[in-house]
């Protein structure tokens, strides 16, 4: 087969990118795969990119005409704050969405790559497919990263009045894959799409093995507003703290909120047991030197973080999400508290501290994690492809 991911960022720091380099690496062993993006940074040692055979492509979406933008952007402001939300009108939105010379590149792209199947990496890059499907030969797929309630729920979706565009749009394309059963779900009863579910792949080689003896709890994320909950973090290990004079926290990550974690942590007088450490290419050092992981987001939408730190052996502490129960839940690896009480997760601290059998959970998620095999996760993949190719 050949194969195109069309996605945006490439060249930085995150489970999407990290997930999309692991997939399309594996998929090159045995296809003829191509990225596509909007990137223009290049640096093709991240991920391991120059060790592979995998293509890249550029475009450029930048420098539209005053008209083109006008017209499209008035249709836009109609959509969305006066007409009715129908087929009609949404396969409109399509075209003002995403700019007619836009869309002439991205045709031109593809049908000159002559790509059998094409990925959109995403939603909104998705969506850009299902406004051009009518005019490639390639099949296509929309590759969601987040959960339902992350696109249309939480308090700034990131699909902000596009639950009708999305729901009369996405059956144009050939398959839909989302990361969880609890999505799939959602967008049957409320949407009636059938997409379908594939986990998302370890991206990581595990390198040691986390330790009751190191007496450290691990977050490790985007410090993003009001997505990893580490201000929530912070404020149970305050409480845990209390009482708890020999564990740590280790928060690895970058981000905007930054500054109020270390304001937060400067008010708790926690400098010397909370230690925030940037982002690194070798991200195991903070698993292997960990001893449970904990995962304290108000959303998710797989939560790749947990399966690499079950790699390394480690239990872990969730907030309790559709995806993080569908993953953990009844597995002895995990315990959950209620998403963004804090006191609950003071409460599981304390327990995985000093309560728990370490030792057993640590060997049972390390061989849960096996599961998450990236040559398991690319077989379903190619069946799914295999299946729209030949129409089954």
């Amino acid at each position: 087969m050949k194969l195109l991911f069309y996605c945006d960022t490439v060249f930085g720091y995150g489970g999407v990118e990290r997930v999309l380099a692991e997939l399309a690496k594996e998929l090159s062993k045995r296809h003829e795969v191509s990225i596509l993006t909007t990137d223009m940074r290049k640096d093709y040692t991240m991920y391991g990119y120059h060790e592979s055979s995998i293509k890249f492509h550029f475009i450029d979406y930048s420098q539209p005409s005053g008209l083109e933008k006008f017209i499209c952007k008035s249709y836009s402001y109609l959509y969305k704050s006066f007409l009715p939300k129908n087929r009609l009108t949404s396969w409109l939105y399509g075209k003002s969405f995403f700019l007619p010379s836009y869309r002439r590149k991205l045709i031109r792209v593809i049908n000159d790559g002559g790509y059998d199947v094409v990925i959109g990496v995403h939603a909104y890059l998705s969506l850009h497919l299902t406004s051009i499907k009518s005019h490639i030969k390639a099949k296509t797929v929309g590759w969601m990263h987040n959960s339902y309630q992350a696109f249309f729920e939480k308090e700034k979706p990131y699909l902000p009045g596009l639950k009708d565009f999305f729901r009369h749009r996405m059956p144009v394309l050939d398959k839909m894959v989302v990361l969880c059963k609890a999505d799939t779900d959602r967008y049957q009863s409320e949407m009636k799409l059938n997409p379908l579910v594939i986990y998302n792949p370890l991206t990581v080689k595990p390198d040691g093995r986390g330790d009751a003896s190191h007496k450290k709890f691990l977050a490790v994320g985007r410090f993003a507003h009001a997505h990893k909950g580490f201000d929530i973090l912070i404020e149970a290990f305050a409480q845990f703290a209390q009482t708890n004079q020999e564990w740590n926290l280790e928060l690895v990550g970058e981000g905007p909120e930054e500054p109020l974690y270390r304001s937060m942590i400067t008010d708790y007088k926690l400098s010397k047991r909370i230690k925030i450490c940037p982002f690194t290419d070798h991200i195991q050092q903070h698993y292997a030197a960990a001893s449970v992981y904990v995962l304290s987001s108000r959303w998710e939408g797989f939560g790749l973080v947990l399966v690499e730190a079950m790699s390394h052996g480690l239990p872990i502490i969730s907030s309790r999400l559709p995806v993080t129960e569908e993953l953990l839940d009844g597995r002895d690896v995990a315990v959950f508290f209620e998403s963004e009480q804090a006191d609950q997760l003071a409460q599981q601290m304390h327990h995985m501290a000093e309560e728990v059998d370490w030792q057993p959970m640590s060997t049972r998620a390390l061989a849960y994690s096996s599961q998450f095999d990236i040559g398991y996760i690319a077989g379903k993949w190619e069946e799914m492809m295999e299946d729209i190719l030949h129409g089954r």
